[in-house]
């Protein structure tokens, strides 16, 4: 992606000095990444009793490790603040206001609007407090385990957690709750749907990003692979080796892929309902 270093966002939060001084382990912290892409991050929060806060405390981040986080820090800076510029640019067109949300850079752990947040979570966007929250080496992850590299896959999940913020800010993500609240049996099938409409938001800022010429050859193949990689049928037939459809929470991979190349293709969020018929 072309992008130029330029300092870091006034909406990121950078807590990445003060972690969680608990620890999942690094066998238990796969398992809770795993489980919570495919549950969400309320897995591990909505159990919270309140006593897993207490242990949190300093981590402190070596020179080292700053600097050479750095430019990745500036990166996801960029995305934050152009994602959120097309989006305020797109609602002021509707004659609505954008209100932009924080980034909350962290390390290990530390304490979000909607309870604890663990770096083995993955990333997520919180509607309580209006701030996602990402641990950089969730990129990693992404590279190494689900096969998905490259900065335009990063910017893709920077992206999809702005679609959340977006889908707050228009009133779904909320009634969305209230009809998995009157209806249970449906839950999964409504989770889906929200995170599909959330990949294809992130596809709708990736085509503003190529008509102002800020896409590389490939970016957009890395962003589709990306969306793919973190498909429900994938996690689960690498995990447990079956799959099970009525567990999905954010949809296959051929769905995530269709639905981001979808908001992509039109460039217009009008494309991106996925609650037709709800």
């Amino acid at each position: 992606m072309k992008w130029s270093p330029g300092g870091r966002s006034p909406n990121l939060e950078d807590r990445r000095g003060r972690g969680a001084g608990m620890s999942l382990g690094i066998g238990g912290g796969v398992i809770a990444l795993i489980l919570s892409l495919i549950f969400g991050p309320g897995i591990l929060s909505d159990s919270n009793d309140g006593s897993s806060t207490d242990s949190y405390g300093e981590v402190g981040l070596s020179p080292a490790d700053s600097a050479r986080e750095e430019p990745m820090v500036q990166f996801v800076s960029f995305v934050l603040d152009d994602a959120q510029k097309t989006w305020a640019g797109a609602f002021q067109e509707a004659g609505a206001s954008f209100r932009p949300a924080n980034l909350v850079l962290f390390r290990d752990g530390t304490v979000s609007g909607c309870g604890p947040a663990q770096s083995a979570m993955g990333p997520f966007y919180c509607p309580l407090d209006e701030k996602v929250y990402l641990d950089l080496g969730f990129f990693s992850e992404l590279d190494r385990r689900f096969g998905a590299p490259g900065d335009f896959a990063q910017a893709y999940v920077v992206a999809h957690e702005l679609g959340h913020h977006v889908q707050h800010l228009q009133g779904i993500d909320g009634r969305v709750r209230e009809l998995q609240r009157s209806n249970p049996d449906a839950a999964n099938a409504l989770s889906v749907r929200l995170e599909l409409q959330a990949d294809c938001y992130a596809g709708v800022w990736a085509k503003s990003a190529a008509e102002r010429g800020k896409l590389e050859t490939g970016d957009i193949n890395e962003g589709l692979g990306a969306a793919s990689a973190v498909g429900d049928d994938r996690i689960q037939r690498r995990t447990t080796g079956s799959v099970n459809v009525d567990s999905f929470t954010h949809g296959s991979a051929q769905q995530r892929a269709q639905w981001f190349n979808r908001g992509y293709q039109s460039g217009k969020s009008s494309a991106c309902n996925t609650f037709e018929g709800q």
